[in-house]
């Protein structure tokens, strides 16, 4: 929710588990107006510029899967940096109020963090993923091993009868 328009709102989500890790979702504004969508997304991440007053919806649809259960982490920000304001100068022009070394450099350091803490997200929906995919892996090659020992165990009873009844010889007979 945003109670005056011009705030900036970030909004980020990844599929951490389900499926092929992909997702619908769709961003309407107070008015009901759709603001950002996708369809078969594994992550994203976005800012945008709040226009009107009001509520934001974030939906997320999981209709083309509909076996696969999705596990969504995601985060919604309302930026309450405060910005510099514009002043008139003597023609009448609006002009942006100038910065002191101190605001400049914290402005900066901001920007900064808000990049360290996106490429964290980003790394740890990669590890997230790459666990699931290794447990996964894990579990298949349980299942090859178990089925290829029950093969084997087969095998060997099968030869073994084969090779007593091969020796076996029949009484009364030629």
């Amino acid at each position: 929710m945003t109670d005056k328009p011009g705030k900036k709102i970030g909004f980020y989500f990844a599929v951490q588990q389900g499926g092929s890790f992909d997702i619908d979702y769709e961003v309407k504004g107070p008015r009901e107006e759709i603001i950002l969508n996708g369809q078969q997304e594994k992550q994203a991440d976005y800012v945008f510029t709040a226009t009107d007053v009001g509520e934001y919806s974030f939906c997320f649809a999981n209709e083309m899967s509909t076996f696969a259960e999705k596990l969504v982490d995601f985060e919604i920000l309302v930026e309450h940096e405060v910005r510099p304001e514009f002043k008139k100068d003597a023609t009448g022009k609006e002009q942006p109020a100038t910065l002191t070394a101190m605001e400049d450099t914290l402005f900066s350091i901001s920007a900064s963090l808000n990049k360290i803490h996106r490429t964290q997200r980003y790394f740890r929906t990669r590890e997230n993923r790459n666990s699931a995919t290794v447990f996964s892996t894990g579990d298949r090659l349980f299942w090859f091993f178990m089925l290829e020992s029950l093969a084997i165990i087969s095998i060997a009873v099968l030869q073994t009868f084969v090779i007593k009844n091969f020796f076996n010889v029949k009484k009364g007979g030629v």
